[in-house]
């Protein structure tokens, strides 16, 4: 994948990657809902700069449409699928910037794939896959609390239709099931872009399956910049955390019963983050009386969260969907805190059960309470486990390395593509 030949003019361009002129394209998500993919997009900005590259944004934000209400979201619907006004602006940014690569990470849903055709044949055109909106109206692949591939398998937008996917209503599913389509139609993916980053070996083949064709997705995780080291076990809290949406599709569900369950031998469960589900779960909690046990913090500042996850001793994710990457599990690792999760996705690439962490069966309250229990009572094994968590983390998601896989891509996707386009 690495090896595919280059025309000589792109290989000047990009395989020098002492100095890259890169347009960094992203639809930022509303800021009342604080978005992993925007901390993605803002860590690499840094790092590409840090390495001496020409960074230029050319940026979107999904609070201008939720200001606008009913008229924000018929904007919003429009522009999904292509948005002429984007392209325009976007065609003059690289005739005038002329970079090297058009690196874009979210268009949903005031930019659209239309950038690509606008990004035209002379920069190296990439796309980082940080969930499956390109063949999946929801993003997430569930349906009904259940993994849900039908639209990847099939290659078809019906399934999507049929079932509303999109916030549990067709009208709201139709853009993005229009927009799968027309891309689908016009070939965007095979002609207008070079290259696709995968976060996980699993999303990198359903992907694949999905339609995208294979030489050109390749593999890059998350990285942590320069994160503290991790904290002596014996100096820690000793708690459990989740950190993440607090909705059905994070398993939540599963977690809290599990830890009523447990009762109050349970160890300290600290849930950080806001979401739907968050108050039918708190007076749960209350009517259980395990308030001690099971505290929720809601949302934190980010330096906060990890202050509170290099002071646990276990990280837990119990989710029922496929997830792309979650930032907390690089997080972890470079803290030095295990990750207990479900048997699911991509994080079955992610965590070496045994080894830097746990897996657990999805959708299982039962399962979940026995591996977490017999992993906490070993408080010995856990320590180790930290440990190896941190020399993952050292291994596969430092900034150095992060950067040299990304020139790689770049000069690679460069080889990809089509003068015609």
């Amino acid at each position: 994948m690495l090896g595919a030949s280059l025309s000589s003019e792109k290989v000047w361009n990009v395989s020098r990657c002492n100095r890259l002129k890169i347009l960094l394209v992203h639809n930022y998500y509303g800021s009342a809902a604080p978005s992993g993919e925007n901390q993605v997009v803002d860590a690499e900005r840094a790092l590409l700069r840090e390495h001496g590259h020409e960074v230029l944004d050319f940026n979107r934000y999904s609070d201008e449409i939720r200001e606008q209400a009913g008229w924000g979201v018929i904007k919003g619907a429009l522009a999904t699928p292509f948005n002429p006004f984007v392209v325009s602006a976007v065609r003059r940014v690289v005739q005038n910037f002329e970079p090297d690569v058009v690196h874009v990470h979210n268009t949903f849903p005031l930019i659209s794939p239309g950038v690509f055709l606008a990004a035209g044949p002379r920069a190296t055109r990439i796309l980082t896959l940080h969930n499956y909106r390109l063949f999946c109206a929801s993003a997430i692949p569930l349906r009904q609390g259940i993994p849900c591939t039908e639209c990847l398998a099939k290659r078809s937008i019906w399934p999507a239709l049929r079932y509303g996917c999109y916030r549990g209503s067709r009208l709201a599913t139709l853009p993005l099931a229009a927009s799968i389509g027309l891309h689908r139609a016009l070939g965007t993916w095979q002609r207008h872009v070079d290259g696709f980053i995968a976060l996980t070996d699993f999303q990198r083949d359903r992907m694949i399956e999905a339609g995208l064709p294979s030489e050109k997705v390749f593999l890059k995780p998350h990285f942590y910049d320069k994160p503290p080291l991790p904290l002596p076990w014996n100096q820690r809290d000793g708690d459990v955390v989740f950190v993440g949406r607090l909705s059905e599709e994070k398993g939540l569900r599963f977690l809290l019963e599990a830890w009523i369950a447990w009762g109050k031998e349970a160890p300290r469960l600290e849930l950080i983050g806001q979401g739907p589900e968050r108050e039918q779960w708190e007076s749960r909690v209350r009517e259980t009386g395990m308030e001690s046990r099971i505290v929720f913090t809601g949302q934190l500042p980010f330096d906060q969260v990890q202050n509170r996850i290099a002071n646990a001793r276990l990280l837990i994710l119990p989710s029922i969907c496929f997830e792309g990457f979650p930032m907390v599990i690089r997080e972890a690792f470079a803290l030095g805190v295990p990750v207990a999760a479900s048997r699911l996705g991509s994080m079955q690439s992610l965590i070496e059960s045994g080894y830097n962490g746990a897996l657990f069966e999805p959708s299982n309250t039962d399962l979940l309470l026995q591996t977490v229990r017999k992993l906490w009572l070993n408080s010995q094994r856990l320590d180790v486990m930290g440990q190896q968590a941190r020399i993952t983390f050292e291994k596969f998601y430092t900034a150095q390395s992060n950067h040299e896989q990304l020139m790689a891509i770049y000069t690679s996707a460069a080889g990809y593509r089509h003068p015609e386009a």
